[in-house]
């Protein structure tokens, strides 16, 4: 992961949907590996990577997902790195 700019870290809310998603048992492992990314970057300063993006993508378009999949997912979309 790269490093971003100081200012945008996960929040509160989306760090415990991502705990939550951790947690269980029936989250898909698309929505693990964003949830996963999601909680990382909530301490951190680094982006999402490639990988992580990929799968929060495939969640946020999956409707069987659940709103806190949905939520840690969309957090971790916000932090990848822009293009240049």
């Amino acid at each position: 992961m790269a490093k971003k700019p100081a200012g945008e870290t996960t929040g509160k809310a989306a760090a415990k949907s991502a705990s939550k998603v951790l947690a269980d048992p029936k989250s898909s492992k698309a929505a693990k590996t964003a949830a996963a990314s999601a909680l990382t970057q909530s301490r951190s300063k680094e982006t999402t990577s490639a990988k992580a993006a990929t799968a929060a993508s495939k969640v946020l378009k999956d409707p069987k997902a659940s709103k806190d999949a949905k939520s840690a997912a969309a957090s971790a979309l916000t932090q990848k790195a822009k293009k240049k």
